[in-house]
């Protein structure tokens, strides 16, 4: 019988209808099927499970995986066969199997590429698998969310997502641990994991091949882990949405943390492909991850990031490389960030067959100021010369060094350091004598020079005079850039007025800091930066506009240098260092409150000439004392301004770069509100509370509660009796001081930016221009209160 044209244009709608609510759904039953170009959707829309293939990976790897649906940028926090990938995709389904497993089927065939691989005696068509809001794939029988079968929470990949718990169970001995993926385009295992501790305290360890401990949390104290008190209750700002709890019971043992599901904040917790634990928080604004906390904070810190026969580099733009004579062993996993292979000889030693020895076609190589590799041997002999026998004598032997006794590596070298300032370690290693530069006959050349040196000596002085007159002069008359004059260095020049970076000042968030001095005898700080890829023009444009920025209370950008991927800064030294050193250090004399009132005030200047005076507002977004410098009266320079990239020209660079100390982070960085200069007024806020107590806010205790500083300064505020908290020394004759800064750091962290003031505004108080009322206690200092007083008889 003939279909009406109306009827068949029913069926067809009522066909795309069931076939969009199929594709929409967060539920997969016994008689469907995912095929590759479906997904699974959970009910909030902010996760969806299906096919992939990583960006960076090969085109005919597919996994079945969960990831951010609602994010520009691809982000999996879960994958099912990360070790089995598929090859094409269009053959392949994910289905509930007649067994009641999830089972992904490739190529038509009967055999699973993954599966759940559970025991069940339930009813297998009122099995279902459902994504949850959490980004928790769950198996379960029917409606009843209470007999869970099995759930991707438990099967841990790289991620860690809010509400899921990193556990031990007591009774079976089972850990759940997470494990890096191999590279930027390979989910399956890394080298690298993260898990509750095996013997039984509660900390979290971080390991290389199951089996190398190299950093860890430290243990629980009822609030937070020792090793890391940042990630606590009572250090995290409550409008983020963030709780932590830690559980200890009979049955198992687990850390977990939540963000409320009204804060809209998508947040995670990973181990990278480098073997770093990060927490990151997904910021709208620059439409990128931000990221939030990293342990190891020194990615050299690492065991075996770098792989064998390598060296890591702190400062370098690329913190792995391999040994001179040797490349590296799988140059494509180089380029996915995967250095853990690490590196192989380009030239074998000369060792001969049947235990015979050539030792004279063997040659070493020395590098200084290093961190010496794992697994050194000891060997008892008196001379550099012995020890050098002995490792020449030992096919096996590839290093030695001599510092007073004798250390010898066999076979392969593990994480070698370079570049480590202070360090008067060298190692020397064995190459074949045909990748050093040929010496020929020792003897002849030291004939040669000796003869010839004599004759040299006049010439060389008077050459020697003209070059250095030649090279102060280019130095001192720089390069013009703009309306302004900086000096452009070459690369060797800077290696050489710092003795090849030999002594480090410091480490900031962009890059570290070394002493230089120039032909003059100028003192100046080079700061080698990191994590800077633009090209050199933009590079020197944007050096140009910070070298054009001078106050007094900001520190002063003399030159440059710009060469391949390097970008160095040269900054005026200042001979007392930074604020941090003179706040909490045991080793300087107490700053007196009329030298810590003055430092405090050219602070705030010299941020308000950032925000208020530039032609461009500068957000520092790293206030901290470790970024102000003292200079030789203790006048203060806000160091690091403009690194964050200046507002308006790359915003989602001040983001993405943003490495802020948690303690000092104001709340909208993580709550992924926009940033704005009321940012670096908040920061400026919890450092002035350190400036007037001369302690880290966080040593700040009240019994044995933990309460932070702020909270104790904006209680006794309320009550009048701030003074009660400074000792009768500092509070002599400077009570209306103390009580202005008092109330100016706490109007500077309220919870809203609006109700902070500008710091132009800060400048004008302080100075005491401009009265300044009592400030409301910002409500995050009221929970931390709450929080400090319930911690210990919380269920941690």
């Amino acid at each position: 019988m003939a279909i009406s044209l109306p009827s068949c244009s029913l069926c067809l709608l009522l066909l795309l209808f069931l076939q969009c609510q199929c594709q929409a759904s967060d539920t997969l039953t016994a008689n469907q099927q995912l095929s590759w170009n479906q997904k699974l959707i959970s009910q909030d829309g902010n996760f969806a499970l299906g096919f992939f293939k990583p960006p960076e990976g090969s085109n005919d790897k597919w996994y079945i995986g969960i990831w951010y649906n609602k994010i520009s940028t691809q982000t999996i926090v879960w994958v099912a066969n990360r070790g089995k990938p598929i090859s094409d995709p269009v053959l392949s389904n994910l289905i509930i199997s007649d067994d009641g497993n999830l089972v992904l089927l490739a190529n038509h065939s009967k055999s699973p590429m993954w599966s759940t691989d559970i025991k069940t005696n339930t009813s297998i068509s009122s099995t279902m698998a459902v994504l949850n809001n959490t980004g928790n794939l769950v198996l379960k029988y029917g409606s009843d969310n209470s007999t869970v079968l099995w759930q991707s929470f438990d099967d841990f990949t790289d991620t860690w997502l809010p509400g899921n718990k990193l556990s031990r169970n007591k009774k079976t001995g089972a850990i759940k641990r997470m494990v890096s993926w191999k590279d930027r385009g390979d989910p399956a295992p890394g080298l690298f994991s993260i898990q509750l501790d095996s013997n039984g305290s509660p900390q979290y360890i971080l390991q290389w091949n199951s089996s190398i401990v190299y950093w860890n949390t430290g243990n629980w104290s009822g609030n937070a882990y020792t090793g890391v008190p940042e990630l606590s209750p009572t250090n995290m700002y409550p409008n983020s949405g963030y709780t932590f709890q830690f559980v200890d019971n009979d049955v198992e043992t687990y850390f977990t943390y939540t963000v409320k599901n009204d804060a809209q904040t998508f947040t995670r917790a990973i181990i990278d492909v480098s073997g770093l634990f990060q927490t990151l928080v997904w910021t709208n604004a620059a439409q990128a991850w931000t990221t939030f906390f990293t342990q190891p904070t020194a990615k050299c810190s690492v065991y075996g990031v770098c792989g064998e026969n390598s060296k890591c580099s702190e400062n370098a733009a690329s913190s792995c490389s391999c040994l001179m004579g040797f490349i590296e062993k799988y140059p494509d996993n180089w380029k996915l960030d995967d250095h853990t292979a690490g590196c192989r000889r380009k030239v074998p030693l000369k060792c001969g067959n049947n235990g015979s020895m050539q030792t004279k076609q063997d040659k070493f190589y020395v590098i200084n100021s290093v961190k010496l590799p794992d697994d050194a041997h000891s060997i008892d002999v008196a001379s550099v010369r012995a020890c050098e026998l002995t490792c020449l004598n030992n096919c096996s032997c590839i290093a030695y060094s001599h510092n007073g006794s004798c250390w010898v590596w066999y076979n392969h070298l593990m994480n070698l350091q370079d570049n480590i300032g202070g360090s008067r370690d060298s190692i020397s290693i064995r190459l074949d004598a045909s990748e050093l530069p040929n010496s020929g006959n020792k003897k002849w050349w030291i004939i040669i020079i000796i003869i010839g040196g004599g004759g040299l000596v006049v010439l060389s002085f008077g050459v020697t005079i003209l070059y250095f007159s030649r090279r102060r002069q280019r130095y001192i008359s720089g390069i013009n850039h703009g309306d302004g004059s900086l000096i452009s260095f070459k690369y060797r020049d800077l290696q050489s007025l710092t003795s090849n970076f030999s002594e480090r000042l410091g480490a900031g968030s962009f890059g570290s800091v070394f002493k230089g001095v120039l032909p003059d005898a100028t003192i100046v700080a080079v700061k080698k930066l990191e994590g800077f890829h633009q090209g050199d023009k933009q590079f020197r444009a944007e050096v140009s506009t910070i070298g054009n920025i001078h106050h007094i209370n900001l520190i002063r950008l003399l030159g440059f240098c710009s060469k391949g991927p390097m970008r160095l800064l040269v900054y005026e030294y200042m001979p007392n260092g930074s604020l941090d050193k003179h706040l909490f250090g045991s080793s300087c004399t107490t700053l007196s409150w009329k030298m810590r009132y003055q430092i405090a005030v050219g602070i705030a200047k010299g941020l308000a000439y950032l925000h208020e005076e530039c032609r461009d507002s500068i957000i520092h977004c790293d206030i901290k004392p470790e970024n102000i410098l003292l200079d030789a009266s203790f006048v203060p320079k806000v160091a690091d301004f403009g690194l964050a990239k200046l507002l308006g020209r790359d915003f989602s660079r001040v983001l993405t770069s943003m490495r802020g100390t948690v303690g000092y982070l104001a709340p909208e960085w993580i709550s992924g509100e926009a940033i704005t200069t009321k940012a670096d007024v908040f920061s400026y806020g919890m450092m002035l509370f350190e400036i007037i107590s001369g302690k880290r806010n966080l040593e700040h205790t009240e019994t044995s509660m933990g309460t932070l500083f702020p909270v104790l300064v904006a209680r006794k505020l309320l009550e009048g009796e701030v003074q009660t908290l400074f000792s009768s020394e500092l509070t002599n004759g400077v009570s209306v001081e103390l009580e202005r800064a008092c109330k100016v750091a706490c109007w500077c962290v309220q919870d809203s930016e609006s109700s902070r003031p500008t710091m132009g505004e800060v400048v004008k108080i302080l100075e005491g221009l401009v009265d300044v009322e009592m400030p409301p206690v910002p409500r995050y200092l009221n929970v931390l209160a709450e929080g400090s007083r319930s911690a210990k008889s919380s269920s941690y």
